[in-house]
């Protein structure tokens, strides 16, 4: 039997680990979100793609804000303390530069084996059990995934959360969680998450569910719009949201990834079927 929701929030995030864009419609391909993910500060020292994912080295991408122009690509972005500056022009490269503390550079060309520097949660049980080599705490260099798509996402073209979801984890926690803590496209009015190998047909698009979106350091991090650093949200995922990822093992998990069967326009109050 189908269930039924409706599209609560739409986001996009123009540039990788910087704030998000919030939108009433977005645009979905078979490779995923237009304007999502399309450009990225790349270290110079190291030529590793920069990301919150190690708060020391990048963290502070979160605060800058990002907008991504429909009609002609364009990607806008506004360093704290500075006008909007569109993608492309050198004067960024230093603003952002200045921002971070390193020498980077903005660019919409994923290079091949594309890396990122991840810190690992100090939260036992936030480390994968895929993730042999390493332990909590751990500093480490990874491979970006999903950059095989010509784009800065992590795995898959679409990521959402659900509200049900949301309200459980909060429960948890005894107080409010910001769902762009966790850096989706939708947020879905569902009691709780779609399970892999679900459709979820939303006006013209057709989505299929793929794994559970396993959690790094990020929602825990103050950003643009929270302004807040949660460690408790970590050792939350960690007690009560581990679960089998596909066939790789245990992970602690918020949200589902999803891949595109048909491309077209997600607006927000869409209404979305879900089915098997």
């Amino acid at each position: 039997m189908a269930a039924m929701a409706t599209v609560v929030a739409a986001w996009r995030y123009p540039v990788k680990s910087a704030a998000a864009e919030d939108v009433e419609r977005l645009t979905v391909t078979s490779d995923g979100v237009v304007g999502d993910r399309v450009s990225a500060a790349i270290a110079r020292d190291d030529a590793t793609v920069v990301s919150a994912k190690h708060p020391r080295k990048g963290g502070r991408l979160l605060e800058v804000m990002t907008s991504y122009a429909d009609d002609t690509g364009a990607v806008t972005v506004t360093v704290p303390g500075h006008r909007a500056i569109r993608a492309g022009d050198k004067q960024l490269d230093a603003l952002l530069s200045e921002w971070l503390g390193r020498p980077v550079a903005l660019t919409d060309v994923v290079p091949e084996g594309l890396r990122l520097h991840r810190l690992w949660p100090s939260e036992i049980g936030m480390l994968p059990e895929w993730v042999s080599d390493a332990q909590a705490g751990d500093a480490v260099l990874t491979e970006v995934a999903g950059a095989a798509r010509g784009r800065f996402v992590d795995y898959a073209p679409v990521h959402l959360v659900t509200t049900g979801e949301l309200a459980r984890l909060e429960s948890e926690l005894g107080h409010p969680a910001n769902p762009v803590r966790f850096r989706p496209n939708l947020l879905l009015d569902l009691p709780i998450d779609p399970q892999p190998g679900q459709l979820l047909r939303i006006g013209d698009v057709e989505l299929t569910i793929d794994l559970p979106a396993s959690r790094c350091v990020i929602p825990s991090l103050a950003q643009a719009g929270v302004p807040e650093a949660d460690g408790e949200i970590l050792k939350a995922l960690a007690r009560h949201h581990r679960v089998a990822v596909g066939d790789r093992g245990k992970a602690a998990v918020f949200g589902v990834y999803a891949n595109v069967l048909r491309a077209g326009v997600v607006c927000r109050g869409a209404q979305v079927v879900v089915s098997s």
